[in-house]
């Protein structure tokens, strides 16, 4: 007996050093498909995230796959079904149809028939899509007219065309929200862009070259990096239409503001921001202003703040797509063991910034 007890003492100890232990105890959905564990008194295996009494870990043993747990004797668990899709990958599924459905139609679809489609209640249905995507149902069929509408004020005939091709009903409607919609008026939108007036200047930091940018509406870019030259590249790209006028001594000012703000975080920056991005990139960057300076983020505390557990990937390439360094801290996010990921403007810079704002 007391042989058997140390090894289930032994047994226990090895289960409970082990990391994914903690995703059992948890049943944190987030590590399905990562590992599975079978249940020695039971004879069957299951999902980390499985609904059943947690097992004793002197029984517990982790399987990298499903194969691998049932050649090891183990039968699928009939509570949480590990030999079918996860949850995550089914409403994930019932989600793309839905997202597929809205962009087909030139009116979006009701709640209560995309529900009904996925078979689901309707309030069930809206807090899946927006676990899934980050977005309502309505949201992410208004995100998709504006895609439309500035594909239609390329080649339409005129504006108005346009803005009834893409599905709005009122141009009265489209015109109110124009601005937010395309960062300007909408016949400067369809000619490129080109009336639009960018001023722009580089500086220097302890980062590094500096570029700064302002529209009519705010900053519109903070770029950091090496060579000042590919700096105005970038800048070029992101608004390839619009006049790039360098800035006069005013605006050298305005770079100072900027420079002392990259300098010392924790002292703010009061400049208006013009922020463009998806209705998803807006949310996780409005996400990112939260975060305190000294303070950081994990990528999937992110997509839990801003609604969407399951986005951790599309939190990412927001941080990626961000244009306003600093401004916009996405630097302050992390990965969830705490290590540093990948920065756009470079880990080291990303490191530097987390250090000043640690003091």
């Amino acid at each position: 007996m007391n042989a058997i007890r140390k090894i289930d003492q032994a047994n226990a100890s090895q289960t409970e050093r082990d990391p994914r232990w903690r995703a059992v105890q948890a049943r944190d959905a987030r590590a399905d498909g990562e590992f599975w564990y079978s249940v020695a008194t039971t004879g069957v295996y299951c999902r980390p995230s499985c609904g059943s009494r947690t097992p004793r870990p002197e029984n517990v043993r982790f399987h990298s796959s499903r194969a691998d747990a049932e050649r090891a004797g183990f039968r699928p668990c009939k509570r949480c079904k590990p030999d079918q899709a996860a949850l995550s990958e089914q409403h994930a599924a019932l989600v793309t149809a839905a997202c597929r459905w809205i962009e087909a139609e030139d009116t979006a679809p009701t709640l209560s028939a995309l529900a009904r489609d996925a078979g689901m209640s309707p309030f069930h249905f809206h807090r899946v899509f927006k676990s899934v995507t980050g977005l309502t149902p309505k949201q992410y069929a208004d995100a998709h007219r504006h895609r439309r509408v500035r594909s239609e004020l390329q080649r339409a005939g005129s504006v108005t065309d346009a803005v009834y091709d893409a599905g709005y009903n009122s141009s009265a409607r489209f015109y109110e929200k124009s601005s937010a919609i395309l960062g300007m008026q909408p016949k400067t939108y369809r000619a490129g862009g080109a009336q639009a007036r960018i001023r722009f200047a580089i500086g220097a930091c302890s980062l590094g070259a500096i570029l700064v940018a302002q529209s009519e509406r705010g900053i519109c870019a903070i770029l950091l990096g090496d060579d000042p030259e590919q700096l105005v590249r970038d800048l070029q790209d992101k608004f390839a239409q619009a006049e790039l006028v360098g800035g006069d001594a005013q605006f050298e000012r305005v770079v100072a503001q900027v420079v002392g703000f990259v300098e010392a975080p924790q002292q703010g920056l009061e400049l208006p921001l013009d922020i463009r991005g998806t209705a998803f990139q807006q949310r996780v960057w409005q996400a990112l202003r939260k975060i305190p300076a000294g303070s950081t983020a994990s990528y999937s505390e992110i997509a839990r703040r801003v609604g969407a557990p399951h986005a951790v990937r599309a939190v990412a390439g927001a941080c990626a797509a961000n244009s306003l360094a600093v401004a916009v801290p996405c630097h302050r996010v992390i990965r969830r063991d705490g290590a540093l990921s990948g920065y756009r403007w470079g880990v080291a810079r990303k490191q530097e910034l987390l250090a000043r704002e640690s003091q």
